[in-house]
């Protein structure tokens, strides 16, 4: 309580301090959802940059509009901008589209909250996020399905009737837990197709 009365009166004391307090405690959040949670299972290392980096500018962003109203309106605004960007430069995965709008959400709750001066919501509703996140990614008892394109060259295997020798085949070369495939692409000419395999993790 003595941290949040400090704060309380650091955001109309010395309003640059309290920006600066406020920026490191989102960001420390931030950092523990993408190092502790979003790391530890099929972290794309090319969005960390990204994560981390949009959720400090947004709040900086948020940091300069002193109301709460202009606040939730230029949130709002920037997620109109982010959806039309969309990063066409390549396909995003679900995943990280998730942890995008996570990190570019959570700037915006913090600031706003801070800017009101409930402090104990923002740790309330930071722990919870954490809390859910963390949660789900443990999978609560649900089976996480990833794909994968692969080039495969044993294209006999690739007839209906030889459907569970080839998922053996994929299970006993791959190393992964092959549960279905899809062919994409069949050459004859070089006897290869290019199938889409799906596994658990």
């Amino acid at each position: 309580m003595e941290l949040l009365a400090l704060l309380g009166g650091l955001s109309g004391t010395h309003p640059h301090l309290a920006l600066a307090l406020g920026f490191i405690f989102n960001f420390a959040v931030a950092y523990i959802i993408i190092r502790f949670i979003y790391c530890r299972k099929a972290a794309n290392q090319n969005f960390v940059f990204t994560f981390l980096a949009f959720n400090s500018v947004v709040y900086f962003i948020m940091g300069l509009f002193t109301s709460i109203e202009l606040s939730i309106g230029a949130g709002f605004g920037l997620f109109a901008l982010f959806s039309v960007l969309r990063y066409r430069t390549e396909a995003v995965p679900i995943r990280d589209m998730t942890y995008l709008f996570i990190m570019l959400s959570l700037p915006i709750l913090n600031s706003v909250f801070f800017s009101g001066g409930e402090y104990g919501k923002i740790i309330v509703s930071d722990v919870l996020i954490i809390g859910v996140i963390l949660l789900l990614e443990t999978g609560l008892g649900f089976k996480h399905t990833l794909s994968k394109c692969i080039l495969y060259e044993k294209i006999e295997l690739i007839k209906p009737e030889r459907k569970a020798d080839m998922l053996r085949d994929l299970r006993e070369r791959t190393g992964m837990n092959v549960t279905d495939f899809s062919i994409e692409r069949i050459d004859f000419l070089h006897d290869t197709a290019e199938i889409k395999i799906y596994y658990n993790i």
